[in-house]
């Protein structure tokens, strides 16, 4: 036999007589350090207890205590649960009359690992020795729940259904299914383009539900890569990828449990995480990443889109059972060009805000002005238009807007350019119900008639067959238009 080998054999031969000693060792030092031990078999049933617990349990003689189950000498005992997961407890809070106990339990395996017993010692009898450990718990308790506080605050909507400007019936309708959509948990897909207050209503609709009080979680899902959308949504275990925290990571739902998550541009969502979507949404449970354990959540759903998601789905792009499931209640936001005469409350609504965030006097549109934003279609909504007034407060001395300074502050205002607005000068008579009595010309009612139906259909071209914006542009109601279009045998495109 060689010296390695000679040397290896004496080592495991130490190793086995050090272990041999040790776990008796520490187990007498344990018993006896403890103020009790208890020990039970694979059926929950006393096999030993010392002295000094049953004096504490009120048993005279420890042997009276044998083969009887833990519970009936020990209420609120975790043995059997011990037991049952086979994984220790090594330190808890066990309630005993009106003591408190600190207690240590662990399970006993055989040679081939089989739990067949579990055994427990009262560390304390007093959480007085516990102070230190105590204080810095309750300090780190109280920590968290003031950052839980905080973050509960900064997660709370900060726009209602007030902040919603506009009173024509387009505006008026959002406001309406918005109070129907709060009085459900029910899933809801907001329509619209881009710019037209779809996170604004989102918010308005957790304020006014019952989940008012707790967290309303945005998120936008083009925003974020598509390799990290499954962990910020759904959570990550500790290990599940490199470079993850160790405490692992909570993911949106879990953030939003008992609130509201709003889902921003939802028809970017990638396939393989519409499917994890469906299923939060039907079970109300989330998996998270690196997990085999469904996590139970209570969230309510808003999803947001600017594009059309039945032709995604056309496209292969977007699932058609996610998409039913998200659009129980749609609620489609008009485009600014769509809100008529209330294009002016919102424009003032805005004058006062960037009025109240940048300390500039408070301005007023003077009604030139007010028709020059009539004019123009507004691509890009409300985000555009708060854009241009607040170049123009910037530009301009003066206490009420006027057409020069907008058109300052955006030169095509109100011209026919790359946005495809219509700029024509409507004589008043087209503004009418009704069309003008005819002079005593000859033909002229076929010629009214004929530059009529031509200024209409110039109208329809420039906003691709919608009636409304081409009403608008042409400065009549919706009903006007349409009782014009039905005189002359037109129709709409849209």
């Amino acid at each position: 036999m060689s010296e390695r080998e000679r040397f290896s054999e004496v080592r495991q031969g130490d190793a086995a007589l050090l272990r041999s000693r040790a776990i008796p060792s520490l187990f007498e030092a344990l018993e006896t350090q403890s103020e009790g031990t208890v020990a039970v078999d694979r059926h929950a049933r006393v096999v030993w207890i010392n002295e000094k617990y049953a004096r504490m349990l009120g048993i005279s003689d420890p042997a009276e205590a044998i083969g009887r189950e833990v519970e009936e000498i020990i209420p609120h005992s975790q043995m059997r649960q011990i037991l049952a997961t086979g994984q220790p407890i090594l330190l808890d809070l066990m309630l005993f009359g009106t003591q408190r106990l600190v207690v240590s339990r662990f399970p006993l395996t055989d040679d081939a690992g089989a739990v067949i017993g579990a055994v427990g010692f009262v560390l304390y009898d007093s959480l007085h020795r516990l102070k230190p450990l105590l204080a810095e718990l309750s300090r780190l308790e109280a920590e968290l729940a003031a950052t839980k506080r905080r973050l509960d605050e900064g997660r709370q909507p900060r726009y209602t259904l007030q902040s919603y400007v506009g009173d024509s019936p387009v505006c008026l309708e959002v406001k309406r299914k918005a109070r129907l959509a709060a009085r459900t948990d029910a899933p809801i897909l907001l329509l619209g383009e881009t710019g037209t207050g779809k996170e604004l209503i989102a918010q308005a609709i957790h304020g006014l539900s019952a989940r008012s009080g707790r967290s309303f979680v945005g998120v936008n899902v083009a925003a974020i890569p598509e390799t990290l959308l499954e962990a910020e949504f759904f959570g990550a275990v500790p290990g599940a990828y490199t470079g993850l925290d160790r405490r692992g990571r909570e993911g949106r739902f879990k953030t939003a449990d008992g609130g509201t998550l709003f889902l921003d541009e939802i028809g970017d969502m990638p396939l393989g995480l519409q499917a994890k979507l469906l299923r939060a949404l039907q079970e109300q449970e989330i998996e998270p990443l690196g997990s085999d354990r469904p996590v139970k959540v209570d969230v309510r759903v808003i999803a947001a889109t600017n594009v059309d998601l039945e032709q995604r789905i056309r496209d292969g792009r977007f699932r058609s059972d996610l998409y039913y499931r998200l659009n129980v209640l749609p609620i489609r936001l008009p485009a600014l060009a769509e809100m008529g005469g209330g294009l002016e409350a919102i424009a003032e609504s805005i004058l006062q805000e960037i009025a109240a965030r940048t300390g500039l006097p408070l301005r007023g549109l003077t009604p030139e002005a007010v028709e020059a934003l009539g004019r123009h279609r507004w691509p890009g909504n409300v985000r555009e238009l708060r854009n241009v007034l607040e170049r123009a407060c910037l530009l301009t001395d003066n206490r009420r807007l006027t057409a020069a300074d907008l058109a300052e502050a955006l030169p095509d205002l109100g011209e026919a350019g790359t946005d495809g607005a219509l700029a024509v000068s409507v004589p008043a008579a087209i503004r009418t119900e009704q069309r003008p009595q005819s002079l005593p010309l000859p033909g002229y009612d076929q010629a009214y008639d004929e530059f009529e139906r031509g200024l209409l259909g110039r109208a329809l071209a420039a906003s691709g067959g919608r009636a409304t914006e081409a009403a608008q542009a042409l400065g009549i109601s919706r009903a006007a238009f349409y009782k014009k279009l039905a005189r002359l045998g037109m129709r709409a495109g849209g």
